[in-house]
């Protein structure tokens, strides 16, 4: 499977990346001054950095949207993991209980018929 996964799916991503690195490395502006006034607000760097940073940005915010959505999942696994730890406590502590109040065996009973 993971030889599967290094070939069809990596293998072709790596270079796609590699394709879109070399063919958008012309330096381009990125102004966060919708008028261009302030020249301090840019940023000059090649093509494929802006849309890396904005891929990694994207996987982030859904990491982070992700995680928070299942919040009440983990909550409720957690609360369940508690339940069976005291259940699995008092259980044990029955069968101890039990065995001390049954009487041991002290070998197989025979009848004299």
């Amino acid at each position: 499977m993971r030889r599967f996964t290094v070939l069809f799916i990596l293998l072709p991503l790596a270079i796609v990346v590699v394709v879109l690195s070399v063919a958008n490395r012309a330096p381009v502006d990125f102004s966060l001054d919708p008028l261009g006034a302030i020249p301090a607000l840019s940023l000059t760097a090649p093509l494929f950095f802006f849309l890396f940073a904005a891929l990694a940005l994207g996987i982030l915010i859904g990491g982070i949207a992700t995680w928070l959505g299942q919040g009440k999942w983990r909550r409720a696994a957690r609360a369940e993991r508690a339940n069976a730890a005291r259940l699995r406590q008092e259980v044990e502590r029955l069968t101890e209980r039990a065995a001390a109040s049954t009487p041991a065996l002290s070998g197989p009973r025979r009848d004299a018929a």
